[in-house]
């Protein structure tokens, strides 16, 4: 696929409903991170289009969004589902040259977007409010209500599935969106703002302005006219933004870092949990917030875990995107230099497997998934976010030291229980420090329908299921005393 093949233009905004030039002219290069060529040029919107898609939203906001019916929105995202769904292999192909990841990979996010917008669009006439019993002759109830604007600041790692449980959720709560997709992952965003024209969201609902995360990222999260700012990076980035959005009090939803465990017992099923443990590490090359970089394993099974990990290290084959192997190119020069910065730190560790290249054109940002074995719980691979393919092992002995392992980080974003003791599932489940826990699983399948979000360094707020609706609205009490 090329970009010929757009329906699109991406060197322009999206604000209220037409497709304009940034108001300075600038664009920014588009790079295919498998063979680091330049494949087109996005807008590099600033300031002053952000400030038009603000207002074009409020306009929209005041003057049709709030007054169209529950059951409407509803379709409308609904029918946006059916569009995502009939494009499915073009949204994966242009994901696959956006981000570099496996087709096969790009494909399933296209796909979670279409179940994100009908999930949304079924759930957007049943967020109800409550009755409360009170005082004789009151009657009390309370109404969920829509911030207004919101804003929406996503990354490269998973535009359209965060695009899918961010801007859907708040659409079907009433809101009206202003976008920021990355400069390095503009495509599928803007395509999907476009379908929604097709599928009738009114002019001005949704709004997407690329460029900068220090301009037009900058800009949006300061700008007085958000009523709410949803954000999924890191946690340097977010701690500025909840700065930014604090100064305004506005709420603010952070979905930030991980260093998610798994915890292998000693009765553990290894046939049923190898292949988890390995691609929970290497799906999108590791670029992922909720990735399993730490595998915690019992001492009576260390030695076959860390022997059978490593044979499948040794198959997983790195490509370009097209090529759909089991890993693709890394998003950019950037972020392989401080992969393998990461790597280079391991040098003291004993390197369990890596993987092999097959397909890797030169220039493109590739880095072999590296496998690390008896790692010590304080080393700097054990503690910090790579965002990157690859995966420390760390023994341990019992329960409590696992759970002690588990929780010795900063972050508090997802774990998985691997044990066939009832028991112990539920205690351990209960101990651990995060937003979401798996037994004999991780990740469910992507979970729509599963509230997702952390704790600690991991972020604050829940994303994903009715939780995420709950966040888009803010609650309103109204008590009347009749007698």
């Amino acid at each position: 696929m090329s970009l010929d093949d757009l329906w699109f233009d991406p060197s322009k905004c999206l604000i209220d409903g037409e497709w304009i030039a940034p108001a300075s002219g600038k664009t920014l290069p588009l790079v295919n991170p498998s063979d680091g060529t330049q494949i087109g040029e996005i807008a590099r919107g600033g300031q002053a289009d952000i400030d038009a898609a603000v207002e074009a939203a409020r306009r929209a906001y005041d003057s049709t969004w709030s007054r169209v019916p529950a059951a409407e929105r509803g379709r409308i995202l609904a029918k946006l589902g059916r569009l995502v769904e009939a494009k499915v292999d073009a949204l994966g192909r242009l994901e696959a040259l956006d981000v570099g990841k496996p087709l096969k990979q790009a494909r399933a996010d296209a796909v979670a977007l279409a179940r994100y917008c009908e999930f949304y669009g079924g759930a957007a006439d049943k967020l109800m409010g409550d009755s409360i019993p009170y005082l004789d002759g009151y009657t009390v109830y309370t109404l969920r209500e829509p911030h207004g604007v919101t804003a929406h600041i996503v990354p490269w790692n998973y535009p359209m599935q965060i695009i899918g449980r961010s801007v859907g959720a708040a659409l079907a709560a009433g809101n009206c969106c202003v976008l920021k997709p990355a400069e390095d992952a503009c495509l599928t965003a803007l395509a999907f703002a476009d379908m929604a024209k097709e599928a009738g969201l009114p002019d001005g609902v949704l709004n997407v302005v690329p460029g900068l995360g220090s301009e037009a990222g900058a800009a949006l999260s300061e700008h007085d006219g958000i009523d709410h700012i949803s954000f999924t990076g890191s946690v340097a980035t977010g701690s500025m933004i909840q700065a930014s959005a604090a100064r305004h009090v506005k709420p603010v939803t952070l979905e930030l870092g991980g260093k998610s465990p798994q915890l292998v017992f000693d009765d553990a099923n290894l046939d049923t949990a190898l292949p988890f443990l390995v691609n929970a590490g290497i799906q999108n090359a590791g670029q992922t917030c909720s990735a399993s970089s730490r595998i915690l394993v019992q001492r009576a099974v260390y030695d076959e875990v860390v022997a059978r990990m490593a044979e499948r290290y040794g198959q997983l084959q790195v490509g370009q995107a097209m090529s759909d192997l089991d890993l693709g190119p890394l998003i950019s020069a950037k972020q392989k230099g401080l992969v393998e910065g990461f790597i280079g730190q391991g040098a003291d560790l004993e390197t369990a497997a890596r993987g092999v290249l097959n397909d890797a054109p030169e220039g493109g940002n590739y880095v072999l998934p590296t496998l690390f074995a008896g790692v010590k719980p304080a080393h700097a691979l054990a503690r910090d976010e790579v965002f990157g393919p690859v995966q420390v092992i760390i023994p341990f002995d019992d329960e409590a030291e696992a759970i002690s392992i588990a929780n010795g980080t900063d972050y508090g974003l997802v774990a998985s229980i691997w044990s066939e003791n009832g028991a112990r599932q539920m205690r351990a489940a209960k101990a651990i420090r995060a937003g979401q826990v798996f037994i004999n699983n991780y990740g469910a399948g992507g979970g729509v329908e599963l509230p997702f979000g952390g704790i600690g360094k991991s972020g604050h707020g829940r994303e994903k299921g009715f939780e995420a609706l709950y966040g888009f609205t803010t609650l309103k009490t109204v008590a009347a005393l009749h007698g």
